[in-house]
């Protein structure tokens, strides 16, 4: 599946455990010998009362997240294709807490991620030195939404760089406000 060009394996594990391994998570995820995707959703039986499932998210390099909106988003469409819920909003479990996803009528999956977090120090964000340096012409920020992330804003398109930020598994190889690839 995907949401807005972030593609995703689902996993349904509602009718039993499964424990994959960080390493097998990162051979799923794996774009030359493995399905390949940028994030592994594992859908779960409910872990409390007041719930209807419980979600997991993993990263490529086999890391759990909090979070994922464009995950949500395909997750609701899952459960929903699938015939694991009729209902049209649903609580959820996750790494980061509760969200509460509906599926609208016109097929569109709304998803309240909260108040995104800005305050460096709660996001969490250290930025070593040479990132900062490389952001010396530019803003250097970030917020967290559910799962960390890393804003550098420059006025140039010359002004390249790269760096690699704690908890992202890709290097970011585009820092300013043109277009950008990842590697």
């Amino acid at each position: 599946m995907q949401g807005l060009g972030n593609d995703f394996v689902v996993l349904d594990a509602t009718g039993g455990s499964l424990s994959l391994a960080p390493g097998q998570l990162r051979r799923l995820a794996d774009r030359h010998f493995g399905i390949g995707c940028d994030q592994i959703l594992q859908i779960e039986a409910p872990r409390q009362a007041d719930t209807d499932f419980y979600y997991r998210i993993f990263n490529a390099d086999g890391a759990e997240v909090e979070q994922c909106g464009n995950g949500a988003r395909c997750f609701v469409r899952y459960v929903h294709e699938h015939g694991l819920t009729g209902k049209r909003e649903i609580r959820v479990g996750t790494l980061g807490g509760l969200i509460v996803p509906r599926l609208e009528g016109d097929g569109q999956v709304t998803v309240n991620m909260g108040v995104p977090e800005f305050d460096p120090s709660r996001i969490p964000f250290q930025a070593p030195a040479r990132a900062r340096a490389g952001a010396a012409n530019g803003i250097l920020g970030g917020s967290n939404s559910g799962t960390p992330m890393l804003t550098v804003t420059r006025p140039s398109p010359s002004r390249r760089g790269t760096i690699t930020p704690p908890r992202v598994p890709t290097r970011i190889s585009c820092l300013d406000v043109s277009p950008c690839s990842r590697t």
